[in-house]
């Protein structure tokens, strides 16, 4: 025999649900952009840092190939090295038989990171030192951003001038010609769009169509009177209607249909969200339909009150006669 299936709630089980429910969409969210960054900084950042550090370490740098006249064994961060004078100036000897001046050395050396001096060459231990005392990793980061955000403004610009969207629209047509990646750069493209491009759609007022069938109503947003030419066909105003799905209403079709078979419905846009967000659970106050018991209550509210209502005028009338009586002279 089957065994049947305990039909007793889950605590433990909703619980844990509800839990991620609340979790997930924050962790999504941080790990897609810690992503995005991730691809900015191997692709964009560490390249452009890499290009500075190196503009400066040509300005900056002071290598010799040639051993100095003099030699001697010195101790440096308790490592020993060879050390000569060139110029007056000290210079210390690396493992490629490169000289650089002492003071360069001692600094990379307090502070290595990834730098492994043993078998660093004169170009990795200036572009440490650079690191430590001139492009520091946070200023870099923060000027970096500061740059790319004015290199996007101004692409930005540039494409929405005439000369930019043509140079745009060319390179596009390039890319379609292209077997493999215009099939994904056409997909990446959409998303973007969809991600990134401002939308403005406003909707005039809300209505019920009968949609997808006859007999069944749903809720939809008036967009537009959609096209002159089903205007003329069907000899009857009509209606671009977007007809939002449940429980997200930034998607959806969109219909058209004869005025006539629209219902405008008194509810704003946001209150037309709400019930559709919620498949249908909020509906707003002045819509709302009272049940059997709800209608008693509501009558036996309203009794109470014009009870209390009447019980007050009664008294006033008692108080006035009263008042009255008092007044009128014995």
């Amino acid at each position: 025999m089957m065994a049947k299936k305990d039909g007793k709630p889950r605590p433990f089980r909703r619980a844990v649900l509800a839990g991620l429910g609340v979790l997930l969409p924050p962790l999504l969210t941080l790990a897609l952009f810690l992503w995005a960054w991730s691809l900015v900084e191997s692709y964009v950042l560490d390249p452009v840092d890499w290009a500075a550090r190196s503009t400066v370490v040509a300005f900056i740098d002071d290598v010799h190939d040639e051993s100095p006249k003099e030699v001697k064994s010195s101790e440096i961060g308790s490592t020993e090295v060879k050390t000569g004078l060139i110029d007056s100036t000290e210079f210390v000897q690396l493992s490629t038989t490169q000289w650089i001046p002492v003071e360069i050395y001692r600094s990379v050396k307090s502070d290595p990171g990834d730098t492994d001096l043993s078998q660093a060459n004169a170009n990795d231990v200036y572009l440490r030192y650079v690191r430590l005392n001139y492009l520091k990793r946070p200023v870099v980061i923060v000027v970096f951003l500061c740059l790319f955000v004015i290199v996007l403004y101004i692409l930005g610009k540039f494409l929405a001038a005439g000369i930019g969207r043509m140079t745009l629209r060319l390179f596009e047509r390039v890319i379609n010609h292209v077997p493999i990646i215009r099939n994904v750069y056409s997909s990446v493209k959409q998303v973007t769009d969809f991600l990134f491009t401002e939308r403005e759609m406003e909707f005039n007022r809300v209505v019920a169509v009968q949609y997808p069938s006859q007999g069944i109503w749903s809720i939809g947003f008036v967009t537009g009177e959609s096209m002159q030419s089903l205007h003329d066909s069907i000899g009857e105003p009509v209606l671009s209607v977007l007809m939002p799905t449940s429980p997200m209403p930034a998607t959806g079709f969109t219909i058209t249909v004869p005025k006539s078979r629209t219902i405008d419905l008194g509810i704003t846009v946001d209150q037309a969200i709400q019930f559709v967000v919620s498949c249908g659970v909020v509906v707003p106050i002045n819509e709302q339909v009272l049940d059997g018991d709800s209608s008693e209550v509501k009558g036996a509210v309203e009794s109470v009150v014009a009870g209390l209502i009447d019980d007050s005028s009664d008294d006033s009338s008692d108080s006035s006669t009263l008042t009255n009586t008092a007044d009128q002279p014995s």
